[in-house]
Formats: structure tokens, C-alpha cells, sequence
């Protein structure tokens, strides 16, 4: 009797700890993105990457969302697991961070039950889904628009994958001009940038739109 008894405690200590374990969410650590977009811009281009991949969301204040659960695959629970009904599963919390007037950092976290510590990095949103890249890729076919400043020039938003030669051409129609624009900025090599960043070119450098000629009027 004792032994079938300290042999049924066992039993209870341990599926009451791997029912601890296994049913309080852990997260693992969280993954942060730069875009150089208002955070009302960049809110909404991650909702159109979620819904590309057919991953539902709940919206909540203050530029954040929320997923909803998702099972996990190839996850063995366990024998203890199937006892305490333990569902591996995974969701994603999402914050818009304003970082200034045209960038933002995009956190995403992921919180998970039911999958051991050592798989967890595996459902991270830029592993699992690409995010951030599908992100980058909306941006590239809806850049933000060139602002003017007071006078002088206007700002451009450099593409993923364009260097300031790119820049140079698309803008000015000469890559060589890259080395102006490069000072005109305060950057040292074509590369020196990053996607989505804004870059300042001079109106000189610009192509000059034709003065439409002035309309004859009939004589009377």
C-alpha cells in the first residue's frame, strides 16, 4: 500500500509540475524592425502582410494587434501533456513604435503554450512567416511619397535593394551623381544607407520639367 500510494503521489507531483510548465505562456524574445514610415502607415502595411498570410488579428489601441492562436505542428506533447489536454500553440503581439515624423519600429513578440523552450525561436514571426521581409516588400511597391522641404530640393525614399547610384539614376537620370547626393546628405559611399531612408536632392540636380509655351490667342 505505501508503495502503490508514494508511487500515485509521484505521479501527481509530477504531471501538477509539467502542468505548470507547460500551460503558463512563455515568450521568447521579441524582434524589432525599422521602417521609414509614419506609424499610422507602417500600422497598416503590417495588417496587409498578416492578412496576405492569412494570419487573423484582433486590432487594439495605441498602434498594437494581437493574433489569434494558431496550433503549433510537428510539436510532441507528451504523455503527460495529453492527460492535462495541453494544445501547443502560438500567437503574435504586435506594437507600432512612432520613432519621429516618417519612421517607426515595428516589436513583434511571440507567446506560446504547449512548445518546449528549445522550439520556440522557430515560430518567431520572421522565421515562421517572413514578416518583416513581406513588410519590406508591400513598402517597395507603395514607397512613401517624396516630401519638399521649405526650398532647395526634395527627399526621396530610397527602395530595398537601392543604393544611392539607384537613387541617382531614378532621381536624376545619372548614377554618377550619387557622389553629390552623398555629400549633400553627410554620407561617405553609395551603400551607406539603409532601405526607406529618406535622402535630401537638389533641385539643380533634378530634371527640369519644360516650360509649356504660352498660348496664342486668335486675333480678333
Amino acid at each position: 500500500m505505501i508503495s502503490v500510494f508514494s508511487l500515485l503521489a509521484g505521479c501527481y507531483v509530477g504531471l501538477w509540475g509539467y502542468s505548470q510548465h507547460w500551460n503558463q505562456e512563455d515568450s521568447a524574445l521579441g524582434e524589432e524592425h525599422q521602417v521609414y514610415y509614419p506609424a499610422a502607415d507602417a500600422y497598416q502595411i503590417t495588417q496587409d502582410a498578416l492578412r496576405g498570410d492569412g494570419i487573423l488579428f484582433e486590432i487594439q489601441p495605441n498602434y498594437s494587434l494581437i493574433t489569434l492562436w494558431r496550433s503549433a505542428d510537428n510539436v510532441q506533447t507528451g504523455f503527460f501533456a495529453s492527460l492535462t489536454g495541453v494544445q501547443a500553440r502560438y500567437h503574435y503581439e504586435i506594437q507600432v513604435v512612432p520613432e519621429g515624423s516618417r519612421k517607426s519600429k515595428i516589436v513583434v513578440n511571440v507567446r506560446t503554450e504547449g512548445i518546449p523552450d528549445n522550439e520556440v525561436a522557430q515560430y518567431k514571426a520572421s522565421t515562421r512567416f517572413e514578416l518583416f521581409k513581406e513588410i519590406d516588400d508591400l513598402a517597395a511597391k507603395f514607397p512613401p511619397p517624396p516630401t519638399t522641404p521649405a526650398s532647395g530640393g526634395v527627399n526621396f525614399t530610397l527602395l530595398p535593394n537601392e543604393d544611392l547610384k539607384g537613387l541617382a539614376k531614378r532621381a536624376t537620370g545619372n548614377e554618377d551623381n550619387w557622389r553629390q547626393i552623398a555629400k549633400d546628405n553627410g554620407l561617405n559611399s553609395p551603400t551607406d544607407v539603409s532601405p526607406f531612408q529618406s535622402i535630401w536632392i537638389a533641385n539643380s540636380m533634378l530634371p527640369q520639367k519644360p516650360t509649356p509655351a504660352p498660348s496664342s490667342s486668335p486675333t480678333p
